[in-house]
């Protein structure tokens, strides 16, 4: 992997580490933004995701490795799919799980993409 790979790889960990931050110590506005109510179990789901994903852009950030991110992708494809599940099953929940599935979703796509990007570049 070269130079521009691992610091492009890098870039998308810090993305991540931005987007877990905001949810980790600003729950509240994060939630009023995107239409939720903050009430103090929303505040702390939001908050435990946050971490999770501080902690998945540190790992990236420490190994920007092709299996490090087939394997954050896999993570973030369960944490949509539990998400979507918890959108069918309770209505009080489904605007906030549709937004969670969402951007973790996003969060897969650009893992694999990032992944495949330099896949084929190798010699």
């Amino acid at each position: 992997m070269t130079g521009p790979d691992v610091a492009r790889r890098r870039r998308v960990a810090a993305a991540r580490a931005a987007w877990g931050a905001a949810l980790a110590t600003a729950p509240a506005p994060v939630l009023r933004a995107l239409g939720d109510r903050p009430d103090a179990t929303a505040r702390r789901i939001t908050r435990l995701l946050g971490a999770r994903h501080l902690a998945q852009a540190a790992l990236t950030w420490l190994r920007p490795t092709d299996r490090m991110l087939a394997l954050g992708a896999a993570v973030d494809a369960v944490h949509a799919a539990t998400a979507l599940a918890l959108a069918a099953a309770d209505g009080r929940w489904r605007r906030a799980a549709r937004t969670d599935a969402t951007a973790a979703t996003t969060w897969a796509v650009l893992g694999l993409r990032e992944r495949n990007r330099t896949r084929g570049t190798r010699h």
